[in-house]
């Protein structure tokens, strides 16, 4: 399949929205304030940022220099840079986890979108016992999650249909706005609250005694799977970068968008849960039991006021969990398209019909204790396998591809855009990439198995 045939991301904006979209998600707007509410506030925060540019832009550089230089889909871009070795399956292996994330992933997302339904009809009242009870009758339905799980997977389904620059990157620029503009708002009303001064504090002012090696595993946790490194995602959304797009500087501005909307998730929440009194460090139930409670309470005289943001709030989970489907579907769509030789479409409902599967057994297996694997629901089975085993293993392979085995000329090339740029900082990134970024995600690999 000629080159030209693929499609290209058609301005820089489009490259930044698009692959920003990738890495901002659900993991920004719910897991980042709940992970910073148990770590320490600020203090967690700083690190994180470290973090991100220590290990997250090097990391995304290097799996950019793998997808633009193929120009190709994920599988076969590793096995041309990796040739008969290891390296090649790193492409196969991140297909793999992509499209089981997004399996799994629509579960998620098709709470949300049930969550925004409730939430525009009113259907999100009472106290913490009752919300509970709530998402817990909810989730373990046999059919409505699994519904709403292949509903997401379609909505994703038709964006990537319409190709590169007519779906994902015209798609980015109305969603990533959107989600900003939505976040200003909800924050607007979260800090104007009574006693929300105390979660902004927390929020800024670190308490580096909180510091320990947890905090440290948390921080560099957050920052790799934040970034969507070793998911393959990066790698394809490249292969549609041009020739002129600077890789280091793209891979910074991702970064700084993806900070920016987790810190921003956290000004939305933590001045709202402390002006209730609610812990910051209410864990994965915060979206769905936490929260709801909150907009009841810190809204209770303002009922339209708390209404508004409670709609808006699931909308902003909806667009969040849909720009990072939309990269996920991408990966598999690609895959097809250019391995089976078959129209877009074609390949992408087959991505679609994998993925919907894999949705539809993780939403039955929440709600049928029956339907496990290894003494887990798949869908948590699944969660485990790619984000702490599939992940990590991709990203240290693309590293040390980049950093030891591919010659340092090509990553020359590719960094510096045929020697168009000054190559500023190359240095740097290929010491990390050699040396940092392994040996931080080989940490992050034993820390995730206990076995450190």
């Amino acid at each position: 399949m000629n080159k030209e045939s693929r499609g290209n991301f058609s301005s820089k904006i489009g490259v930044v929205l698009a692959t920003a979209g990738s890495a901002v998600g659900l993991g920004n707007v719910w897991r980042f304030p709940y992970m910073a509410g148990q770590n320490g506030g600020a203090a967690f925060i700083l690190i994180y940022i470290g973090f991100v540019f220590l290990l997250g832009i090097p990391g995304m550089v290097c799996e950019f220099i793998v997808g633009r230089n193929a120009h190709t889909n994920a599988a076969r871009s590793y096995a041309k840079l990796g040739g008969k070795t290891p390296f090649a399956w790193a492409g196969i292996i991140g297909l793999f986890a992509g499209m089981c994330i997004l399996g799994f992933y629509s579960v998620v997302a098709g709470w949300c979108l049930h969550y925004f339904y409730a939430s525009l009809t009113g259907g999100l009242k009472g106290d913490t016992t009752a919300v509970a009870e709530y998402f817990q009758n909810f989730s373990s339905s046999a059919v409505t999650p699994a519904v709403l799980a292949v509903l997401f997977v379609l909505l994703t389904h038709f964006v990537v249909a319409k190709g590169v620059k007519s779906g994902i990157e015209k798609a980015s620029k109305l969603l990533m706005p959107l989600l900003f503009i939505f976040l200003i708002v909800i924050i607007i009303a979260s800090c104007s609250l009574p006693g929300a001064g105390e979660g902004i504090k927390f929020l800024f002012h670190p308490d580096f005694s909180k510091i320990d090696r947890t905090v440290l595993l948390a921080a560099l946790g957050q920052a790799f799977f934040s970034l969507s490194l070793g998911a393959a995602c990066l790698c394809t959304y490249a292969s549609y970068f041009d020739k002129g797009v600077n890789l280091l500087q793209s891979a910074s501005q991702i970064a700084l968008v993806d900070t920016l909307i987790a810190i921003l998730a956290g000004l939305m929440i933590f001045p709202a849960a402390f002006s209730v009194g609610v812990s910051p460090d209410s864990g994965p139930s915060l979206i769905f039991i936490t929260l709801p409670n909150v907009f009841n309470q810190a809204f209770g005289s303002m009922p339209i006021v708390g209404y508004i943001v409670s709609v808006m709030f699931y909308a902003l989970l909806v667009l969040a969990a849909l720009t990072s489907t939309i990269s996920m579907h991408e990966i598999g769509t690609a895959f097809f398209h250019e391995e089976l030789n078959i129209s877009r479409g074609n390949a992408a409902w087959i991505t679609t019909a994998i993925c919907s599967a894999i949705g539809v057994l993780c939403a039955l297996s929440v709600g049928n204790g029956s339907l496990s694997l290894f003494g887990k629901s798949i869908l948590d089975f699944l969660d485990f396998l790619t984000a702490q085993i599939l992940m990590p293993l991709v990203a240290m392979l693309t590293c040390l591809l980049v950093g030891w085995y591919v010659p340092k000329d090509i990553v020359w090339r590719e960094y510096t855009n045929r020697g168009t740029l000054r190559g500023t900082l190359f240095a740097i990134f290929y010491f990390c990439a050699r040396v940092v970024c392994p040996l931080c995600i080989l940490m992050i690999f034993l820390d995730q198995l206990k076995l450190i």
